[in-house]
């Protein structure tokens, strides 16, 4: 084993004639590595990334590790960061010669292009779980992209209505074709992809509830239903008696579209559809969110601030955390604790106020 000049050690083993396999890391994790690399030569098991390079293991991952198990989405993601970022820059690198100054620089590079930061983590991401899965192989001994921090992002502010304005919002849509829509997302937490994936048989307006068992994704140019985002994101949510009244409001209206349409109907058993019955486009609902909130008076706002804007408003009246982390659909009530951490502060007030009114009796 030797020292190099950046501190750190590497060994090598020979793996036939005169070609040798490298290690790195401290002295203590090359020797442990070496020892290991032995091993599995004696036993045949020692794996060769001679020749291989990172753009031909990356498409190998793609295919045999990450399509499999993967929505369609997420690998559609995977995939783009693959060929339209880390491919062209470091593509051509053999994989064992990856180095951290080799992804510090993509990471420069992508910024200096003008992709946001939080673009930016997400390639450096992608390349640390491929490069992950490149170590379990024991193609490589270290995962370079995990020893490089990606770029900070700016903490998005939420802006959730404030209780005057979501109901301000709910009278303004009274009518609108998009009424039953908005008043969900609202009310009850919804992503937008959960709302437009809602189909009639998860929706009972009769007992007051929906199931949020799929969501819609526009992939490669179609629609899609697909699972949801996590295991807790699968749902049955109850719902206020006004949002039942106006989904039922909603259903009749559709029938008169469907009967408008024709043959021209696409049936599909969704709840919101454009009025030949295909889905709506996540785009265009949030494009027509923001020219209603013009005429509505309402400050701008993301589409996704009505599943914000929910969960503060329950906090705010004091709906347990845990509630409201099954409603949203989160996997951890952390997630949910750590979003609305502007909320907590009037929690711990209404605590100590509810604390000194169970305690201290008024005086008579």
């Amino acid at each position: 084993m030797v020292q190099r000049r950046d501190g750190r050690w590497a060994g090598a083993i020979s793996v036939g004639g005169r070609r040798r396999k490298w290690f790195y890391g401290t002295r203590d994790e090359v020797r442990r590595k070496m020892t290991a690399a032995l091993h599995a030569l004696d036993t045949g098991n020692l794996t060769d990334s001679r020749g291989l390079t990172l753009a031909t293991f990356l498409n190998q991952w793609l295919g045999e590790v990450v399509k499999p198990s993967v929505r369609p989405w997420t690998y559609r993601g995977y995939e783009v960061h693959v060929r339209l970022h880390i491919g062209p820059s470091l593509g051509s690198l053999p994989l064992e010669r990856l180095e951290p100054q080799h992804v510090q620089a993509l990471l420069n590079q992508k910024l200096k292009e003008g992709l946001s930061p939080k673009s930016v983590r997400y390639i450096r991401g992608t390349l640390r779980t491929a490069l992950n899965q490149a170590v379990r192989w024991g193609l490589v001994g270290r995962n370079a992209a995990a020893l490089v921090d990606g770029p900070r992002v700016p903490t998005y502010e939420i802006q959730p209505f404030s209780i005057d304005e979501a109901r301000r919002f709910l009278v303004a849509a009274k009518g609108d074709r998009l009424e039953a829509l908005y008043s969900v997302a609202l009310t009850l937490g919804l992503r937008q992809g959960e709302a437009l994936g809602l189909r009639w048989q998860d929706v009972d307006v009769q007992l007051g509830y929906l199931r949020v068992a799929r969501q819609l994704q526009r992939i490669d140019g179609t629609f899609q239903l697909v699972e949801p985002k996590t295991a807790r994101s699968r749902r049955t949510i109850v719902m206020p008696s006004s949002v039942a009244k106006v989904l039922d409001e909603h259903r009749n209206r559709q029938q008169g579209e469907r009967g408008n349409a024709g043959k021209e109907w696409n049936e599909r058993g969704l709840v919101f559809t454009r009025a030949d019955g295909f889905p709506l486009d996540g785009t265009v609902v949030t494009h027509q969110f923001h020219k209603f909130l013009q005429r509505a008076g309402l400050p701008q706002r993301r589409f996704h601030d009505l599943r914000h804007s929910c969960a503060t408003l329950l906090l705010a009246q004091g709906v347990s955390p845990r509630v409201v982390m099954e409603i949203l659909g989160h996997s951890h009530i952390a997630l949910t604790m750590n979003t609305y951490t502007h909320v907590v502060p009037e929690l711990r007030r209404d605590a100590a106020a509810r604390m000194e009114s169970l305690l201290n009796e008024p005086e008579r």
